[in-house]
């Protein structure tokens, strides 16, 4: 077992992440209260940066996007069980006080970050699939559309 996931395994096993892990289920229903949540996480993340997530941020700004596209009604396919874990995991991100408490200087992050790689590795395939939809949604730059006229006449 390596040390972050021996972190992850700590904090999901903690008071801190049954906490959220209970806002979670009744965020998940409410796209305003999804919303609310998604300004705290991308404040935070804006504030902490990408430095100090380390490369957990990659995955944060990935459950940013499919929560957001979720909360819009532009993405359906989230299985419930993924929505409320990114959103449990995105709850644990933005309470100041949990199992490493923010205010630690240099440790503060390591179990957001932690938790944040492990919710990616659990739910993979959901965040293969949403990808595989922005993709597919991502509008073809102008350049190539001559192109391809072009190409079609």
């Amino acid at each position: 077992m390596t040390k972050k996931e021996f972190i992850a395994k700590q904090v999901l096993g903690s008071r801190f992440y049954k906490t959220a892990a209970q806002k979670a289920r009744d965020i998940s229903d409410n796209p305003e209260l999804l919303d609310d949540l998604m300004d705290q996480v991308d404040k935070k993340a804006r504030d902490k940066g990408r430095a100090v997530l380390g490369e957990s941020w990659d995955s944060l700004m990935m459950f940013f996007r499919m929560i957001r596209a979720y909360a819009g009604g532009r993405y359906r396919k989230i299985p419930w069980k993924t929505l409320v874990g990114i959103v449990g995991t995105l709850v644990y991100f933005v309470m100041p006080f949990d199992v490493v408490p923010d205010i630690i200087l240099g440790i503060g992050f390591m179990d957001d970050a932690a938790l944040l790689l492990w919710t990616m590795r659990c739910f993979k395939q959901d965040m293969d699939a949403f990808a595989a939809w922005e993709r597919e949604r991502e509008p073809v730059p102008a350049c190539d559309q001559a192109q391809t006229r072009e190409q079609e006449q």
